[in-house]
């Protein structure tokens, strides 16, 4: 008698159904879109399958999604009585759909409290930026921005691609573990001046936890600072503000620098009435940064003086009709320099046999002493402020370990940007589901790094290691190479019995520092 055996691949995908159900995404989902009575699967099932999908690691357009789960076992990651086709174009449309007519800030608002709270996530200190997501077409360019929708359009492109159009990503990470904890989408050329502030007030809203702000200079402008005077924050302050470089000057002239604990850091602190708005200025140096910029400084004039040398030598070389074309030459180079200034200038006049006059031209220049040592002056320094004034409060250390913990909003947009993550490219057609997939790849990312946060904690928590990829043990695995360390576990089904295929001792540990969610999806 011929029995009937069904392989199916497993590999990481129930560690990530493990965290989606930790995280109770499902069931925020299904609160918030209501399934109706004829529908076979609900809406936070496809969110799952998304999230799954997005974290597969596998290139494969959303217009191909179903076929994501050929081979894998659909009824144990999602439920079983969800079939592989109830995962359709279809069915993913309207539940994009009604996410969004339904609230995408709801959505993340219940997420980011449940985390916050269920996870016991420290809100401290909360990191805010954002990040443009290149995409092809046209969608909505070409016309106004839409009502109620985003508008994805040429802006500032932090991906370098200006030709293409785009949408804004802004999140808000807590300093406990790179956990994102809210987030909103917003249009491609959204400047980050109106468009943080704006995720602030959302956040601070709808969250409403006791935390400080911790932002780039993008953040520091005159009216932000006095919208913003009712909550704490911690911004670094744009060189190009005069103030800036009067500070930096006098603290550089009167020393006094204190030693950091972060190594390679020194700082000094002055009090800042700045558009009167009461402040801390801390005053920083980089030892590895003043070094770099030493030597770009050093760069620049070299190569600035090259550039001077040429044209000096073109312009006494050769003859110009017209001495107008000569000046305009200059003073389209004056434009360009910095470091140097031409001190002379002196037409020649040419004539020729024939009576004709031609030009040349002798330039001597000099450096600009001044803006050399103002370079060498800031060079590795910057500033950061904080209206928070009382030093038991937040004192200097704490304010320069809260913003070098800015790179966790970084850390987040490199993942999302991960050319192997589904949601980097987004397939949708029109500008309300591309919001979404914005929305969703957020929780991708929440999904990773809440599992990530999880199992270093525990690690941690029994002072224990696991193997890397060069076998060596450690305490902070990357979630990403336990994903690539379960590849090839399979649900081996025979006629109704089922088992999990290549569960061997050294997973079996790493699952161990997960959760039971986790655990249950390989049967331990």
């Amino acid at each position: 008698m011929n029995r009937s055996i069904q392989t199916q691949n497993l590999d990481h995908l129930g560690i990530i159904a493990g965290i989606i159900d930790d995280l109770e995404i499902e069931q925020i989902v299904d609160s918030i879109v209501t399934k109706h009575p004829r529908e076979k699967i609900s809406a936070g099932k496809i969110v799952k399958a998304i999230i799954i999908n997005g974290l597969g690691f596998l290139s494969k357009p959303l217009y191909l999604f179903s076929h994501f789960f050929d081979d894998k076992p659909v009824e144990k990651l999602l439920g079983n009585s969800v079939k592989t086709e109830y995962i359709n174009d279809d069915k993913i449309g309207r539940v994009i759909d009604a996410l969004h007519d339904n609230s995408l800030e709801l959505l993340w608002t219940k997420i980011g409290l449940n985390t916050i709270k269920k996870f016991q996530l420290s809100t401290e200190f909360s990191h805010l930026d954002s990040s443009s997501i290149s995409v092809q077409g046209d969608y909505n360019s070409q016309n106004q921005k839409p009502e109620n929708l985003i508008h994805i359009t040429h802006g500032y492109s932090k991906d370098k691609r200006p030709d293409l159009n785009q949408f804004l990503i802004k999140i808000m990470v807590s300093n406990d573990g790179d956990v994102p904890t809210f987030m909103k989408v917003g249009s491609g050329n959204e400047s980050d001046k109106k468009g943080l502030p704006d995720l602030i007030s959302t956040y601070h809203k709808n969250i409403n936890v006791k935390t400080k702000y911790v932002a780039d200079s993008s953040f520091f402008t005159s009216d932000n600072l006095h919208e913003m005077e009712h909550i704490s924050w911690i911004s670094r302050v744009p060189m190009t503000i005069k103030k800036a470089t009067e500070i930096i000057v006098k603290i550089s002239q009167e020393g006094g620098w204190i030693n950091s604990e972060q190594s390679g850091y020194k700082y000094r602190e002055q009090k800042v009435n700045y558009h009167g708005i009461e402040q801390r200025w801390l005053v920083v140096e980089s030892e590895k940064r003043k070094e770099s910029d030493l030597l770009k400084l050093e760069k620049n004039i070299k190569k600035e003086k090259e550039k001077i040398e040429s044209k000096k030598k073109k312009w006494s070389e050769r003859k110009k009709k017209n001495k107008e074309e000569i000046q305009l030459e200059i003073k389209q180079l004056k434009k360009t320099i910095k470091y140097h200034q031409i001190s002379e200038i002196k037409y020649i006049e040419v004539r020729n046999k024939k009576e004709n006059i031609s030009y040349s031209c002798q330039i001597e220049y000099q450096e600009k002493k001044e803006v050399i040592e103002l370079g060498k002056i800031k060079a590795g320094k910057f500033i950061l402020a904080t209206n928070v004034l009382d030093t038991e409060e937040l004192s200097s250390s704490e304010i320069l370990r809260a913003y070098k913990n800015q790179q966790g909003c970084e850390r987040g947009f490199r993942f999302i940007k991960d050319p192997l993550f589904l949601a980097s490219h987004v397939y949708v057609k029109n500008a309300k589901r591309v919001e979404v997939m914005g929305v969703i790849m957020g929780l991708c990312l929440l999904v990773y790094s809440i599992g990530q946060r999880m199992l270093r904690k525990e690690l941690e928590r029994k002072k224990e290691g696991i193997k890397n990829q060069v076998k060596k043990l450690t305490s902070r695995p990357t979630l990403r190479w336990i994903f690539q360390y379960f590849q090839g576990i399979h649900v081996i089904k025979i006629e109704e019995e089922e088992w999990i295929n290549n569960i061997n001792e050294e997973r079996k540990k790493i699952l161990s520092f997960l959760s039971e969610n986790c655990q249950k999806y390989y049967q331990i």
